[in-house]
């Protein structure tokens, strides 16, 4: 038998070859790794969304009223509402789109509020809260 015969060592194996044990447990425990990573910056934007902040109505227009559509009046109107003293966070907002009513507020003073947030265009404060508060119902 000449020495071209007798294979040098385990047959080579196509792409398609089932990975050994040990590339299984090492693709395993990378998989876990990206889950342990993954899952606590989920829980973070979540906590964020809560957190996060929405004056009535933005700085730029303190002092301005709120009518019951949500717009913008000037002081004194007939039936509209001032300003929030407090900016509200995700959470008591996202409660108030479920039916509460924003802290420290009378039930129609929030749905006038309410209107005004669901207004809210990009670039104003709070916009992306509003956003964010949405988008994980």
């Amino acid at each position: 038998m000449e020495n071209s015969d007798i294979p040098a060592g385990p047959p080579e194996m196509d792409d398609e070859a089932v990975p050994s044990r040990r590339k299984m447990l090492a693709l395993g425990a990378a998989g876990v790794s990206a889950a342990l990573t993954i899952r606590p910056a989920f829980a973070q934007t979540a906590v964020s969304v809560m957190n996060c902040e929405i004056p009535v109505p933005s700085p730029t227009a303190a002092g301005q009223y709120i009518d019951r559509a949500g717009k913008l009046v000037p002081p004194g109107t007939k039936g509209a509402f001032p300003g929030a003293p407090r900016p509200f966070t995700g959470e008591e907002v996202k409660r108030a789109f479920r039916g509460q009513t924003l802290p420290g507020t009378t039930y129609n003073q929030s749905q006038a509020y309410l209107q005004y947030i669901r207004r809210l265009q990009a670039g104003q404060s709070g916009f992306t809260c509003f956003a964010s508060i949405t988008t994980s119902r």
